[in-house]
């Protein structure tokens, strides 16, 4: 069995091991982020992005609810970790912040808060590998479009200051900054997509815009989710709101070779799925050990499909079923323990792992009545169908 294969066969093997109680304010659950701890390989801890504008922490392994970090009136997008500090959390806020807050404080104020220019409103972030730069994107205001940097150092001392940033980048996209993503292993390298459908790549240790600017990659749409894969993580890829997909090979950039490896226009024409619809994409992420990158995508009523991207095009792995009621919205895939977590429209937030046997006996009443075919597996088998060979 080669390493895809057997990479497969575990996704198939995905089964709920845990959810989240009920919140008492029911909310979509936006983006998702585990924390990582320089001590061990694994994580303590869960922090959600909520459509209620707050940010929720949870116990990593049993999905316990620990806090809830709030900024009214600003609206809080994307979470983030400190790679070095597991118990330090960040999150872009509207209101032209990017703010901070340690988990293991029950107070709600931020422990730090790097604040942006008078005119921002900042709806993407990421921090770099390091812990040493913070980068948010903006929403398109008049005629600008920035990305701001700060310095994060200092993050862990939980002294309450607020950071000037250190610089913008001003010229390199038109449009809403909706992405910023930067590499898992140079800290210098950022990534970062708009909705004018451009994917550019910057190099920050380059004296100005210009000359930091590597590569820029379009993606002819507005772009929703951008990320590195590869060996040495020497690609980008992104989809589209309109649900499309593109793979660029940035290590071609010196090369004849064309850098585009994949451009599916729309990937619900692109992926088969029996007896069911692909109607969404979530994310992607890219399997180091199998050197594989895969997709993930969503129907209306909670099913998740899983599909691995070749440059030949997209096949369907398997798919997810009778854990959410609604859209997928977000998803963190952990590579060390080859668990899924996954939040909805259904304000669920669920942890998938190989092999697992939910608990919990408490079902939704909103789930869908099991197919036949789940019927003659079993029907409390919260399970991923894999495709017949």
């Amino acid at each position: 069995m080669s390493a895809v294969e057997k990479i497969e066969e575990q996704l198939a093997s995905l089964r709920i091991a845990k959810r989240s109680m009920p919140s008492e304010e029911p909310a979509y659950l936006l983006d998702i982020d585990v924390s990582r701890s320089a001590r061990s390989e694994s994580s303590r801890f869960v922090a959600v992005s909520c459509s209620s504008k707050s940010i929720r922490v949870y116990n990593r392994e049993t999905l316990n609810f620990l806090r809830e970090y709030s900024s009214h009136p600003g609206t809080l997008n994307g979470v983030r970790f400190a790679h070095a500090c597991d118990s330090v959390v960040f999150s872009a806020c509207s209101d032209g912040t990017v703010k901070c807050w340690d988990v293991r404080s029950a107070t709600q104020r931020a422990v730090q808060v790097f604040s942006g220019y008078p005119s921002n409103v900042f709806i993407s972030f990421d921090i770099n590998s390091s812990d040493l730069i913070i980068c948010a994107g903006t929403e398109k205001v008049d005629k600008d479009t920035f990305l701001v940097f700060w310095d994060a150092r200092g993050i862990t001392n939980c002294a309450s200051t607020t950071k000037e940033p250190l610089g913008v980048y001003s010229e390199s996209h038109n449009d809403d900054v909706t992405k910023i993503c930067f590499h898992p292993i140079e800290p210098n390298l950022v990534a970062s997509g708009s909705t004018d459908g451009l994917v550019n790549v910057f190099d920050i240790n380059k004296d100005n815009e210009d000359d930091a600017l590597i590569s820029t990659c379009n993606s002819d749409s507005s772009v929703s989710f951008i990320g590195w894969s590869g060996k040495d993580y020497e690609q980008v890829y992104c989809m589209t709101h309109d649900e499309g997909f593109c793979w660029w090979d940035i290590a071609q950039l010196e090369t004849e070779e064309p850098i585009t490896l994949s451009h599916v226009v729309d990937v619900r024409d692109a992926v088969c799925v029996a007896n069911d619809t692909l109607r969404y994409l979530v994310g992607g992420f890219y399997h180091e050990k199998a050197d594989k990158l895969f997709l993930i995508g969503g129907t209306s009523t909670g099913n998740i499909h899983l599909m691995s991207c070749g440059t030949s095009g997209l096949s369907l792995v398997g798919t997810l079923c009778g854990g959410h009621s609604a859209a997928v919205r977000s998803f963190c895939w952990n590579l060390t323990d080859q668990s899924l977590l996954t939040g909805g429209e259904d304000a669920q937030l669920l942890l998938w792992k190989p092999g697992a046997v939910e608990r919990s006996l408490a079902k939704k009443a909103s789930m869908k009545i099991a197919s036949s075919v789940q019927k003659r597996v079993r029907v409390h088998d919260s399970s991923l169908k894999s495709r017949k060979k």
